[in-house]
């Protein structure tokens, strides 16, 4: 679902009222989750506050990748999936009981380990990357690099670049962006949250946004795209960051404004079950890299009890007094939900049963 049509105006329909408190129910019981390493860091925050809130819920999070979210999730094996991805009209269609709740709002940044240059940020921009995770492109003086970087001494050095090796949703943000930006990507290996990689001599694989970080600091010369929640992860290793080409032409760098321009030129197009792409937005300010965050939930719980308590934390989880606040978010990089799109997270968190 590359780009969805506008379902018209939700707020008066949907409500926008904040859930700005839990329920206590007098039995105790634990919601397990699994999936997306970006939102690990925030989801395991939020725990904490929420089992201060309600001593009556208990919330164990586990970092292993958006694809086994998804799939945990669908079958039934954690109550909550987290997901950088949403799922696929096939997925949907062979699951109809699940939904795709955005939580938030993040981004993804391109890093490498350059000596002498990672204080430097490079301009990349979608062919050239495309290029570089292809092989067409294998070394850091390459003129398509050099092309884009005037006036810096880049070394004759063979490129590494890393990808991930787990279903991971940042790989799912990252190809949808060489897709959407390279024809000969789309044509090519196209995105998802694992894709048939091309063979490329040198390249690395690691799991999780932590060994992405770490596989870059131990290789010079590599490559990786990481989520922003390992910003202080990224800073600590040294590494650089990518001025990236947006849809518009103009290379940015991922902010607050920029992730905020980008989600608000494609959000309003969001339809009612959210499943929408939010990379390569035009506009001059939006930067390409940037995606909502998926609890992904069968709307079909066991019983009314279990049902109520993920309703309850989901609807905490959105709520811009709560577990969309501002502090909570800032610390990972991320940015709240808008109104309208918190309405219809709102209303999707209420058809489960």
């Amino acid at each position: 679902m590359r780009r969805a049509t506008f379902f018209g105006a939700v707020g008066a329909a949907l409500g926008l009222a904040l859930v700005c408190a839990a329920g206590v129910r007098a039995a105790d019981i634990t919601l397990t989750e699994t999936g997306s390493s970006l939102l690990y860091p925030l989801f395991t925050n939020w725990a904490a506050q929420y089992a201060k809130l309600d001593p009556s819920v208990r919330i164990v999070a586990s970092s292993t990748g958006s694809g086994v979210g998804i799939s945990q999730a669908v079958a039934g094996a954690v109550m909550i999936g987290t997901s950088d991805a949403y799922m696929s009209d096939q997925e949907m269609k062979q699951n109809p009981d699940i939904i795709n709740v955005p939580l938030a709002i993040s981004a993804q940044t391109v890093n490498y380990n350059l000596p002498g240059l990672n204080g430097v940020p490079l301009r990349l921009d979608g062919p050239t990357l495309a290029g570089i995770y292809s092989g067409t492109i294998r070394s850091w003086d390459d003129g398509a690099i050099a092309a884009l970087n005037p006036g810096v001494k880049l070394p004759h050095h063979e490129i590494r670049p890393i990808r991930r090796g787990d279903g991971s949703g940042d790989t799912f943000v990252f190809t949808q962006y060489l897709t959407f930006s390279t024809p000969a990507w789309e044509n090519g290996p196209g995105y998802g949250t694992t894709i048939t990689w091309p063979a490329v001599p040198g390249a690395l694989e690691a799991r999780g946004n932590a060994g992405m970080v770490q596989t870059s600091k131990d290789n010079p010369y590599s490559i990786a795209y990481i989520g922003v929640s390992f910003h202080d992860e990224i800073a600590q290793a040294g590494l650089g960051t990518a001025l990236l080409r947006n849809e518009d032409g103009a290379f940015v760098l991922p902010t607050r404004a920029t992730v905020t321009a980008a989600a608000g030129v494609l959000g309003p197009r969001t339809p009612p079950d959210e499943r929408l792409s939010l990379v390569f937005a035009p506009g001059a300010d939006s930067y390409p890299l940037v995606n909502y965050e998926y609890a992904i939930v069968s709307t079909k719980q066991h019983d009314e009890t279990t049902a109520a308590a993920i309703r309850e934390f989901l609807l905490w989880s959105v709520a811009m007094c709560q577990g969309n606040a501002t502090k909570n978010l800032a610390v990972v990089r991320f940015i709240p939900l808008p109104d309208y799109i918190r309405a219809l997270s709102e209303a999707q968190i209420e058809k489960i049963q």
